[in-house]
């Protein structure tokens, strides 16, 4: 099996171990730190917790639920957790700083979940906007693609190298720097 090969190696007990490669995409923003968290945050808003506790308490149709989505995703994503424990690591000496995300889209999502629900293990996207060494502030994501191909089915690969082209389209919109792995993406002739 090569680390590009997606087929899940067995073992008597159950156990599937799938090998992979993952890009991991990291750019820079060139603003400050809190005008890139401030930038994300406008341009990929908050999951409305309230509103989909209410839906989910009445029974919604998936035409309520992809009604509710759209108007809260305006670059096809939303936040549905953010972490910043830059302060717990500062009580080590670290100076860095970095506020985690996870970001993501139902709607899109379960045009994959149809296919396999594990790969809720990758949906939503992980994010960060971090400083380097250096000071600089990054966003950095694994590419979407490179994890979805994984799962070694066409329909998921397609969706995993669409969401690559909207967080290039989301990239663009926020004035950050596009890598191109983000548009280049074609779907393989053959499953995964």
């Amino acid at each position: 099996m090569t680390s590009t090969d997606t087929r899940p190696a067995r073992t008597a007990e159950g156990v599937e171990t799938v090998r992979y490669e993952v890009h991991r995409l990291s750019v820079a923003t060139g603003l400050p730190y809190e005008e890139t968290v401030r930038r994300y945050e406008q341009a990929v808003p908050a999951l409305d917790e309230a509103r989909f506790a209410d839906l989910a308490a009445g029974r919604p149709t998936w035409t309520e639920v992809r009604a509710a989505t759209l108007p809260q995703a305006p670059h096809d994503f939303l936040r549905y957790w953010r972490g910043d424990f830059t302060w717990m690591l500062r009580a080590a000496g670290d100076e860095g700083r970095c506020v985690e995300y996870l970001m993501g889209n139902h709607v899109i999502a379960e045009r994959m979940f149809r296919h396999d629900p594990g790969v809720l293990l990758h949906a939503p996207l992980r994010t960060t906007i971090h400083t380097d060494h250096r000071g600089e502030t990054r966003f950095s994501v694994d590419q979407p693609s490179t994890h979805f191909r994984s799962y070694g089915n066409r329909s998921i690969t397609i969706v995993g190298i669409e969401l690559d082209l909207k967080l290039a389209t989301l990239l663009e919109s926020l004035d950050f720097p596009v890598p191109d792995a983000l548009t280049t993406g074609r779907v393989p002739a053959t499953t995964g």
